[in-house]
């Protein structure tokens, strides 16, 4: 079987599906760090909670009234999310042949379904800060450890189809951020209380997972989907074609002969031999998203405007221009790649492109961000600091979709599922390393 006659993707329902798929991965989550001040809000000291020196202690040197849980609760959240994450992404690399893709992709999404269900039930529930804050960071250990098998076993399975069908997937990731970051936009305009706001984000989240099993399960009925799959079940490797020659040429007996051809037929993937053919796409990934992260939002969100001091702007000019148009920018890159796919998978611009985001890195950090102790301003206008995030953005949705685009593609057939799933694992280390490096980067300034 060939591509050129495979049947049409209908509607391009195969390619919807995968998009919801992208946007239930993420969308959770991304609404769950929106909710990061409805969370602090519930770790508040209460009077009836003073006998707990863990949630009493006030850091009144600095000045800070926060309890010992709010104010750690953005680090140990960054902790609790990230390494789990890196873990079960590297896991599924190699658990992902011996688990049915079914259990690994619907199992996911019910367990971070029933997370996020208990996460709405307990916004109308009165717990004890402590008891939340422990709460709240296995919830967060689930939904990623999830999460993770989630995104690599669809990677995986995304690599099997053509390399456009890996484009829904991060195009669904990027409206999943600037839904969220919508989201929050529409909550500061109208006012909502927080509990409400959290109660929303929860709800929609349970919705749009419950979507997208419904659409994971309708998936194997589409002709285009079936084709793929049992072409990628079929076709035999060079090397295989050639034993099955051999076979043939011998003089044996059929019954043996026919065993041997089965035994033989049977792909064998080796997981270094995959990484030596895509470690460019694989380091490539990873150091996008690594300077990514190590700037967004660490500094990012720490520029002040200067064009309205105390007004309006000034409340939203973080949510808009950092969030907002960060996920919008790289929702159009990742989506970009669907009609255009430059430049190759082999070209030498690619990694090169790669690297020059790096230059992004001095270039927000001379901007107004406050309070600063070593670096000048160099950029303080609000249109500079646009101007580097639209670019910065959109570089990382279309060069990180490219990259993951390509990477089950410079692979055999039988080898892409695994290669789709190596792509995911190097993602997301660099989320990993551009967590930690950004703590680096924000004393730089």
């Amino acid at each position: 079987m060939t591509a050129i006659n495979a049947p049409r993707d209908k509607y391009n329902a195969v390619w919807i599906i995968f998009f919801i798929l992208g946007l239930g991965t993420l969308l959770p989550w991304n609404f769950f760090m929106t909710a990061t001040m409805y969370f602090t809000s519930r770790l508040k000291d209460t009077a009836t909670d003073l006998s707990s020196n863990e949630t009493t202690n006030v850091t009144s040197a600095s000045g800070d009234t926060r309890s010992v849980l709010e104010s750690k609760f953005n680090n140990v959240m960054t902790l609790c999310a990230m390494v789990p994450l890196l873990i079960f992404t590297c896991l599924n690399s190699f658990i992902h042949q011996r688990i049915p893709q079914t259990l690994r992709i619907c199992g996911s999404l019910a367990v971070i379904f029933v997370v996020f269900l208990l996460t709405a039930i307990l916004v109308k529930v009165d717990v004890a800060p402590m008891p939340f804050f422990t709460l709240t960071m296995i919830k967060i250990i689930c939904i990623n450890s999830f999460g993770a098998i989630l995104q690599g076993s669809l990677f995986g399975l995304a690599g099997i189809l053509p390399a456009s069908y890996t484009t829904p997937i991060m195009s669904g990731q990027g409206l999943a951020g600037a839904f969220a970051a919508f989201s929050m936009i529409c909550a500061l305009a109208s006012g909502s209380a927080l509990q409400d706001s959290a109660f929303g984000y929860f709800i929609i989240a349970c919705v749009v997972i419950l979507l997208a099993i419904m659409s994971y399960f309708v998936l194997p009925r589409m002709e285009f989907f079936q084709y793929y799959m049992e072409s990628n079940r079929s076709r035999p490797s060079g090397d295989e074609e050639n034993k099955m020659d051999l076979l043939k040429q011998e003089g044996a007996e059929k019954r043996p002969v026919v065993s041997l051809v089965e035994e033989e037929v049977k792909p064998g993937v080796s997981v270094v031999n995959i990484f030596k053919q895509i470690w460019v796409m694989a380091l490539s990934v990873c150091f996008i998203f690594t300077i990514t992260i190590g700037t967004f939002p660490a500094v990012t969100v720490e520029v002040k405007s200067v064009v309205a001091q105390g007004g309006s702007w000034e409340t939203y000019f973080i949510p808009v221009s950092c969030f907002l148009l960060f996920n919008l920018m790289d929702w159009a890159g990742r989506s970009l790649t669907a009609v255009c796919m430059w430049p190759g998978k082999d070209s030498v611009w690619l990694p090169v492109l790669v690297g020059l985001r790096i230059v992004f890195v001095p270039l927000f950090m001379l901007c107004n961000v406050q309070p600063r102790r070593f670096l000048p301003v160099l950029f303080a206008h609000d249109a500079w600091y646009i101007i580097f995030m639209i670019f910065f953005s959109f570089s990382n949705g279309y060069l990180a979709s490219l990259c993951m685009c390509f990477g089950p593609k410079k692979v055999a057939p039988h080898e892409a599922e695994t290669a789709g799933a190596i792509m995911a694992f190097f993602l997301s280390l660099g989320l990993a390393l551009g967590a930690g490096i950004s703590f680096a980067f924000r004393a730089m300034v």
